[in-house]
């Protein structure tokens, strides 16, 4: 066995996908928060366009995608941020965001080198950190906190961990903590990237889930302008379009790390298939359907925030994505998480994303508005009762 495997254990969140299904087997009402995969429907036009790519002769799909897609997502990009990509050399569709961030080491990472060390801050994504051990470099996790925003502030790393540094990965709007950063931020963390010739790479699969009436969340891309040197972002089609079951996302950035990709991939065998990749280009070809998501995701937010102001609870970063970051009273997340299963409401425990998420939990705004409610209502019986403390 990879040992690897037995050092890092199972995928934190797994078990909580398990411990659902065992408390809804029961068929009482059930007001899960942990797992962030939306309800809302997908799109009715992503689902046509996905019955309608279904070819009558099935076949391999090809690692670059397709000629169509790879505009798709440079259209997007240059509307979304005013960059232009090329298509056909700095633009790589990945089946979903999560793969394309666990196989990105495997074409940049050289494990019999020096640099052999990926710098991820945490709380945060674990696959950061898994798929760099997996292709056998070491992780370098950086903590960070409420007081500084959540923000990896590369700068201010000691030098003996920049040197040892190839890959550097950032995470704005950030999971699991919702804090957002300006491109003045990107700014400076892509000259510490150049000055120590490490790849800065950002995964921004939630930057259009913010609050409608906010600035939206800006990108690396836009700190890097017509030069790519050394930056990589990620991008994904789940939580912007309700896709998560469709795994479609994309790579985009410097055109050499992105032909390592198409190099890497067809070894792989991770492209989308191609009706997926239809369904892909009618999305990424559509703004208002996101706009309509931001609505939605807004009056479930508006919900947990007035609970959170009404009872005490601390919110800290939850300026972005669809999650709500919350101190855990008393301190012991794990704790509380298990006490509010007591009330039919499941949260993650901050420390599912890394010891410096202890004491915090994360709500992923999953349930309806109205279910919501009906969570908020039994949390807040549950404080008034005494069975749960309601602030920190």
């Amino acid at each position: 066995m990879n040992p690897v495997l037995s050092e890092l254990g199972g995928y934190p969140l797994a078990a909580y996908q398990d411990l659902k299904r065992e408390l809804a087997a029961d068929g009482a009402p059930l007001h899960d928060f942990s797992i962030g995969d939306p309800i809302e429907p997908t799109p009715a036009f992503v689902r046509r366009a996905l019955v309608d790519g279904l070819p009558e002769i099935s076949q391999y799909p090809t690692a670059a995608g397709l000629p169509e897609l790879r505009q798709a997502i440079a259209d997007w990009v240059e509307r979304r941020f005013k960059v232009d990509l090329d298509p056909d050399r700095e633009v790589l569709p990945t089946a979903g965001s999560k793969e394309a961030i666990f196989h990105l080491p495997l074409g940049v990472l050289d494990s019999r080198g020096q640099r052999t060390s990926v710098l991820w801050g945490t709380p945060g994504y674990p696959v950061y950190e898994r798929g760099f051990r997996f292709a056998g470099g070491t992780s370098d996790p950086v903590s960070l906190d409420a007081e500084s925003g959540w923000r990896l502030d590369l700068g201010a790393l000691e030098q003996d961990r920049l040197d040892r540094a190839c890959l550097a990965w950032l995470n704005y709007p950030h999971n699991p903590t919702g804090a957002v950063v300006d491109v003045d931020f990107y700014r400076e963390a892509l000259g510490v990237a150049r000055d120590n010739d490490i790849v800065l790479a950002s995964d921004e699969c939630y930057v259009d889930v913010h609050p409608p009436a906010a600035v939206p969340p800006g990108s690396l891309l836009q700190a890097a302008a017509d030069d790519r040197t050394g930056v990589v972002v990620a991008f994904s089609l789940s939580k912007r379009s309700g896709m998560t079951g469709y795994r479609s996302g994309a790579l985009v950035g410097d055109a050499d790390l992105i032909a390592a990709q198409r190099i890497l991939r067809p070894n792989i065998g991770t492209a989308s298939p191609e009706f997926v990749q239809r369904a892909a280009v009618a999305a990424w070809s559509d703004d208002s359907h996101v706009a309509d998501r931001r609505e939605i995701f807004e009056r479930k937010r508006s919900i947990l925030l007035e609970f959170a102001a009404r009872t005490g609870l601390r919110v800290s970063g939850s300026d972005a994505t669809f999650y709500i970051w919350l101190a855990a009273p008393g301190g012991d997340d794990l704790a509380y998480a298990q006490a509010l299963l007591a009330e039919r409401v499941v949260v993650s425990p901050g420390r599912a994303f890394g010891r410096p998420g202890r004491g915090w939990l994360r709500l992923a705004l999953v349930p309806s508005a109205d279910g919501c409610r009906a969570a908020v209502e039994a949390w807040t019986a549950a404080i008034t009762a005494g069975r749960l403390p309601g602030h920190d």
